[in-house]
């Protein structure tokens, strides 16, 4: 076992860097949470810097690594990983950290002081947590947002209406109880996707998280892409369920009842 999980290939000077995180998996409906960051990390031109040994932390029985093909025959192994990513810029008067990779299978409370660690070494003012979840929501209104932060000033700016759900956890609550008791300044934004449409990667609810996360921090980030991707993926889920009548059915069921309520 290694001795120490993070591995730094470079130490960036940053400005108050906001640190912005998401995992693949449990808490990321739609891949909405890791496709947004992956493109912030690309509009930002971000440099990856630092990651965390995956040895330690992932079941490659579970989460297998990737055999990928270079220079055409030469074969070559991806193991699961999290990387982290500098960047800046964009109008923001500050410096970014985005952190991104699969939730990992084993040793959480090691990973999350791993995680403590990069916070601390790199200065971190802010760190932001990024999900997404089912939820019984119709698909032709805006992707709802709730989420949580360590102080009322935050959920004020972010004008979010507070989670109240109890029960299993993946990563991002445990990040987010540690950080609280370490207190560090966090806070995390989620998107609910219908839980009637099993369509991934989603992108309306990458969308959503970027624009309220660029609202927030002051970001001008080209969403065009994203914009265009969302509408198509709108086009085709309107498609399918026009095509599919219990699908229809329960939709107008859906609506009647968020209008009585």
């Amino acid at each position: 076992m290694s001795s120490d999980p993070i591995s730094f290939e470079s130490r960036p000077e940053l400005k108050r860097p906001v640190l912005v995180l998401a995992f693949a998996g449990w808490s990321d409906a739609g891949m909405s949470a890791t496709t947004a960051v992956r493109y912030l990390t690309e509009q930002l031109l971000a440099t990856k810097f630092a990651s965390i040994d995956p040895e330690e932390f992932y079941d490659f029985s579970v989460q297998r690594p990737q055999v990928r093909l270079t220079e055409g025959t030469q074969r070559q192994i991806h193991w699961p990983s999290y990387d982290f990513y500098y960047g800046g810029g964009l109008g923001a008067e500050r410096d970014f950290i985005f952190g991104v990779g699969a939730e990992p299978h084993l040793r959480w409370k090691a990973f999350s002081e791993a995680m403590l660690r990069v916070v601390r070494e790199c200065n971190t003012e802010v760190v932001v947590t990024l999900g997404a979840y089912l939820d019984e929501v119709l698909y032709t209104r805006p992707v709802p947002l709730t989420g949580f932060a360590t102080d009322e000033k935050l959920m004020k700016e972010l004008d979010l209406l507070p989670s109240r759900y109890q029960g299993p956890t993946g990563m991002v609550g445990v990040l987010g109880d540690v950080f609280r008791r370490s207190g560090i300044s966090h806070m995390s934004l989620w998107a609910a996707l219908p839980h009637y449409l099993s369509a991934s990667p989603n992108p309306r609810g990458s969308l959503a998280l970027i624009l309220r996360l660029s609202q927030w921090l002051g970001l001008r980030v080209d969403t065009g892409p994203l914009e265009r991707s969302a509408a198509e993926f709108q086009n085709k889920v309107n498609e399918a369920v026009n095509s599919d009548a219990n699908l229809s059915a329960f939709i107008r069921e859906l609506k009647k009842r968020e209008f009585e309520q």
